[in-house]
């Protein structure tokens, strides 16, 4: 089954505006995900102080393994991570990048593919972040998340406007 242009451009338009009212509730909310953070991260410490203070009658080895284990777990699955993950791999989902890297794994050596695909991401990201990382500290999130807003509004907009292609 397939779903219509028509209905598409519908769907697409639907979603800047969602996406571009959520932006902006964020924006105008104001505590912004760095208070959430602050939060989430105060609640790990104290729940780590918690079970540190517990004494149980197992082996020092036994209680540093875990130790390394939880850390371990905790950094790979915490959160940001899985918000990460999950902006990804669903950003990317079905895009015209993985099209093109379909078909040429269809013709070409899948592990060097593979290999050019994860670094090409890697490098992307990477680029991503570190000029996220060096714009939060000249703007404000509270100003990124308004602005997103607005961008998304305008996007939803043009998307009303226009007509959707047979």
């Amino acid at each position: 089954m397939q779903i219509s242009r028509k209905w598409t451009h519908h769907i697409t338009t639907l979603l800047f505006f969602g996406f571009g009212l959520w932006s902006l509730w964020d924006g105008f909310r104001g505590d912004g995900e760095a208070e959430e953070l602050a939060e989430v991260e105060a609640k790990l410490d104290a729940e780590w102080k918690a079970n540190k203070g517990t004494t149980k009658v197992s082996s020092k080895a036994d209680d540093d393994l875990k130790k390394k284990r939880r850390q371990f777990l905790s950094q790979f699955f915490s959160p940001i991570f899985l918000k990460a993950f999950s902006i990804t791999f669903f950003g990317e989902w079905g895009d015209k990048s993985q099209l093109a890297t379909i078909g040429l794994a269809s013709d070409e050596n899948p592990f060097g593919v593979v290999l050019g695909g994860v670094l090409g991401q890697a490098l992307c990201t990477t680029a991503a972040v570190l000029g996220g990382k060096s714009l939060a500290s000249q703007i404000s999130e509270k100003l990124v998340a308004l602005s997103g807003g607005v961008l998304f509004l305008v996007f939803g907009i043009q998307s009303f406007l226009s007509t959707a292609e047979p």
